[in-house]
């Protein structure tokens, strides 16, 4: 079940937190990271077998605590504002397969709208987060416009 939920995480965040991904690469510490996590909810494993849950239900309810922290994701976040605000570079950096690339780094720009204005799963649909990642990720793109 340790190995399994290890995989499980690992997919979880390359498809929602590559920025995370990333970092985690870039400092050797993907499998340190992975044990941390995963260890922190194996006594919820033991307590779930011990209930006799399915093998999918524990994967799951184990999951769930594993990501809460890393939910809701700034990367889909971003991708969706470029999509709908700005969906000449968004079109431009998929065809250039950059995307995930420019997302990672307008998530970097745009941590200190995420920070101010508490993004979080409660405020993500807020329109005022909306506007401030639009401002930064416009300003952004600017920069980028600029240097290319």
């Amino acid at each position: 079940m340790h190995q399994q939920l290890k995989e499980s995480l690992w997919a979880y965040i390359v498809h929602n937190n590559p920025e995370l991904m990333f970092n985690l690469q870039e400092d050797y510490s993907v499998t340190r990271y992975l044990d941390d996590k995963v260890s922190s909810v194996m006594p919820k494993v033991l307590q779930l077998l011990e209930q006799d849950k399915p093998g999918h239900v524990i994967l799951e309810l184990c999951m769930e605590q594993l990501t809460e922290d890393l939910k809701p994701s700034k990367y889909h976040y971003i991708k969706k504002v470029l999509k709908r605000e700005f969906e000449l570079f968004y079109e431009r950096f998929k065809e250039e397969g950059i995307l995930t690339y420019e997302a990672i780094n307008l998530i970097e720009h745009c941590e200190p709208v995420f920070k101010e204005l508490h993004f979080s799963i409660d405020s993500q649909e807020s329109s005022l987060i909306w506007a401030g990642v639009t401002g930064a990720t416009a300003e952004y793109l600017r920069q980028f416009h600029n240097r290319h």
